[in-house]
């Protein structure tokens, strides 16, 4: 009596090889637009607190016709009243500095994560650009 030999299923190295390249060109992919996508969001955090330390130097202007220079670590927080409560907390990786002059103030703020800085100026007499936008680079 004849066996039938019995087909198994399965997939070939070929079928195998085909899916690994799928796989590697949509990694191909996907990765870089990864990278790009959380390079963005660092830049949103630090824009971010330089609109958040605007609003503590204008309330601060508010109640004390001046402005207040500050370095503020990453993490870190700003107390310009000296009051004991911060007026200002930092995003775990964004560093600020504020530096004053008579007629405002620039704020520069830098992400660990990220190759940009940032900063907006509110000196009509120091800026070097728009007043009040927050644009990349130390000087503006």
């Amino acid at each position: 009596m004849a066996r039938r030999m019995r087909q198994e299923g399965g997939f070939t190295l070929i079928e195998l090889l085909i899916v690994v390249v799928i796989i590697g060109v949509l990694a191909a992919i996907a990765i870089p637009q990864f990278t790009s996508t959380k390079e963005r969001a660092f830049d949103a955090a630090a824009q971010s607190d330089i609109r958040n330390m605007m609003t503590a130097e204008e309330s601060y202007f508010f109640a004390n016709q001046a402005y207040v220079a500050a370095t503020v670590a990453a993490g870190g927080t700003a107390d310009l009243d000296t009051d004991g409560t911060p007026d200002f907390q930092a995003s775990r990786n964004v560093e600020l500095t504020v530096t004053i002059w008579t007629d405002g103030y620039r704020i520069t703020a830098k992400h660990a994560s990220s190759q940009q800085t940032w900063c907006v100026n509110s000196s009509a007499a120091n800026a070097t650009g728009e007043v009040g936008q927050i644009v990349a680079g130390t000087t503006c």
